[in-house]
């Protein structure tokens, strides 16, 4: 892989986590748009995904390792965070492009 397509993967990656921070900026600071359940579901589980993702992403393991082998409890142990943590950055993302655009329409 030469540098340059290095450097537009390290940008897309800057990019993409400053969204996520900036997700979560806002889903702490404003009330915000999606129904109260949702966003404490996602003020519970925004940190643990993003330690989730950097442990994921530092180990370069699959982000849903399943094996015919695994037991049941094996299994929910490996969905469940990658569940709660997709369903984070969905619900996160979608609350700060709801207020943006909110914003936007009320200006």
């Amino acid at each position: 892989m030469n540098s340059k397509s290095k450097g537009i993967i390290l940008i897309q990656r800057i990019l993409v986590w400053a969204l996520y921070f900036f997700s979560g900026f806002i889903l702490y600071s404003n009330k915000g748009i999606l129904p109260s359940f949702l966003i404490t579901f996602s003020r519970i589980n925004y940190p643990l995904s993003i330690f989730w993702l950097q442990i994921r992403i530092k180990k370069r393991t699959n982000f849903l390792p399943i094996d015919s082998k695994m037991t049941t409890s094996q299994l929910w142990f490996n969905l469940l965070p990658v569940t709660a943590s997709l369903l984070t950055v969905i619900l996160s993302i979608t609350n700060t492009i709801l207020l943006i655009v909110g914003k936007i329409i009320n200006f």
